[in-house]
């Protein structure tokens, strides 16, 4: 049996898919009582309602498993504080095997979310657990978000460079890896980055988006002051937006660059190509 923490969210609901078209028993962790419905539609056996600050409700949660994928919220303040609480409720529930997802380049401290991950590694690889890490780039679920403005304006607008290089990675690919991680012997001690991409500049994925919707998509960099305007007015809290906004200082002036090649390696094929993932998911 799997044990996923944060499970309702789109990470965890891929990797539950992942693991149960492989036969898998699983179950989840989730933080609100209406994510049990959704989670047991998708083939899990157990939904515990806990925080991950609770160890005892994580320890109830673990027993019987034979490994835990832990991924925390989006962004959270609380990364490292959940962290610590995931790996002592492991060892006190007797689990050997600990996923951790991670981010891909988790080392720069000018993007706090990243270094609140690798802070995490750091606790991991002293926790006497075996462990897994992986680190995924963007996903490219995430340009879902902007396919209206795609089809009404034909803009992909972002709040940094359009020449700024990013990695992709498809987040079914991900959930494939994590399955794999998870249920083959081989992996403990390591540590992956799974880029899909080799670094794509905006207007490159605005041009791939184009392509799958059959009409002209151009690149738009907005100043990253009106996308806080925006994430403000939506009720973001400060930490997140403020979190978010100097990560897109950061890829305006660095990008963020990652090798697909040990992704081909771990899914013994080619990943997913932007193009491949706009041609299912972006057309009409």
């Amino acid at each position: 049996m799997i044990l996923v923490t944060g499970a309702a969210g789109k990470t965890g609901r891929a990797i539950i898919r992942a693991l149960v078209r492989r036969d898998t028993v699983v179950d989840a962790f989730a933080y609100r009582e209406a994510q049990i419905a959704p989670l047991r539609a998708l083939g899990t056996r157990t939904i515990r309602i806990g925080n991950l600050d609770d160890r005892a409700a994580l320890v109830t949660a673990m027993r019987g498993a034979d490994a835990v994928y832990h991924l925390a919220p989006n962004v959270s303040p609380h990364e490292f504080r959940f962290g610590e609480t995931v790996a002592a409720a492991a060892r006190e529930a007797g689990i050997g095997r600990l996923v951790f997802h991670s981010v891909l380049l988790p080392r720069i401290e000018a993007m706090p979310h990243h270094w609140e991950k690798a802070r995490v590694e750091d606790m991991l690889a002293a926790s006497g657990l075996r462990v897994t890490v992986l680190q995924p780039a963007p996903y490219m679920q995430n340009l879902l978000q902007a396919r209206g403005t795609m089809v009404k304006e034909g803009v992909y607008r972002v709040p940094y460079s359009v020449g700024a290089r990013i990695s992709l990675v498809d987040l079914r690919d991900l959930a494939e890896v994590a399955a794999t991680v998870l249920l083959e012997p081989g992996h403990e001690g390591q540590t992956y980055e799974l880029a899909g991409t080799p670094p794509l500049s905006q207007i490159e994925v605005a041009e791939t988006m184009g392509r799958a919707l059959g009409r002209e998509v151009r690149a738009e960099s907005e100043p990253v002051e009106a996308w806080e305007a925006r994430a403000r007015a939506s009720g973001m809290g400060d930490y997140q937006r403020d979190t978010l906004a100097k990560m897109f200082r950061y890829y305006d002036r660095h990008g963020l660059a990652g090798d697909p090649a040990v992704l081909w390696q771990l899914l013994r094929r080619a990943p997913t190509t932007l193009a491949e993932f706009a041609a299912k998911r972006i057309t009409p």
